[in-house]
């Protein structure tokens, strides 16, 4: 019985494009079949920004320049990126489902590398919040934001970026869950806060000292930032592009990272 068992093949694992991809494509589809949370993540900040920037309207100005005139032209980029952070984080709610049903356990025990899960599930709500964020700019024109194919091309970027580092960030929060409920709470107490202080309701440069040191330390800051400078180049920015740039490749790694660390680490209680 033992050399017999000896000799069995041992599970080949069938590598990390194919894994990952298979993920990819289980939270798109899933994703948009449910028609209510697609029309949901995009009418609700664009309601949002449609009152809050009416509201204020010509009351809060930052500059002269383009884009700062209205209300509405500057709280664009923060409605864009309030998008891709809902889109981002709820989307990571699918791994509480995903335990609670039991094909979260499924997959771990497959021959599959940890990696392709996460890599698969994060590219998967990475790509449905920025293709969500990116068709929020069919009302860039109203504001007046007249793109070049470069300038397009780093929006999609920075884009891309921001809903990257958030959707590690919302995998790494639900890994350890099994509540929707503890998870809202979670989105609650620390996601808003985070978008808040992202320079998407008003400048860094107009609050005071404490909230200014909590803004420059809010990777969500540089996101926002980014997308202003590309979005109205005559408007001036607290942080040059570069270096929000900068900000988001390290944030995205650090993220992704956590979402490594998050996955192997050993725990005592069961993935599903």
């Amino acid at each position: 019985m033992a050399t017999r068992a000896a000799t069995l093949p041992m599970p080949i694992s069938s590598g990390i494009a194919l894994p990952a991809f298979t993920l990819w494509w289980r939270e798109v589809v899933r994703f948009y079949r449910q028609r209510t949370r697609v029309i949901g993540v995009i009418a609700s900040p664009l309601l949002f920004w449609l009152v809050i920037g009416s509201g204020f309207g010509t009351s809060f100005r930052s500059g002269n320049a383009p884009g700062q005139q209205h209300y509405l032209d500057y709280f664009y980029p923060g409605a864009l990126i309030m998008i891709v952070l809902f889109t981002s984080i709820f989307t990571m709610m699918s791994v509480i489902e995903d335990r609670n049903e039991g094909f979260l356990l499924s997959v771990m025990v497959a021959p599959v590398p940890r990696s392709a899960i996460v890599l698969g599930k994060v590219l998967g709500g990475t790509t449905l919040a920025a293709i969500q964020g990116l068709i929020f700019l069919i009302f860039a024109p109203f504001v007046g934001v007249h793109m070049s194919l470069v300038d397009f091309l780093l929006v999609v970027l920075v884009v891309f970026l921001v809903s990257f580092a958030l959707t590690g960030l919302g995998f790494a929060i639900a890994w350890p869950m099994d509540s929707s409920q503890a998870f809202h709470a979670i989105i609650n107490l620390f996601l808003i806060p985070l978008w808040l202080l992202s320079g998407a309701l008003f400048p860094l440069s107009g609050a005071s000292g404490w909230m200014r040191l909590l803004m420059r330390i809010n990777p969500l800051t540089y996101g926002v930032e980014a997308l202003r400078a590309v979005l109205y180049p005559a408007s001036p920015t607290v942080t040059p592009l570069t270096t929000s740039m900068a900000a988001l490749v390290l944030f995205t790694l650090v993220m992704f990272g956590l979402c490594f660390f998050m996955v192997n680490r050993r725990t005592t209680k069961p993935a599903a």
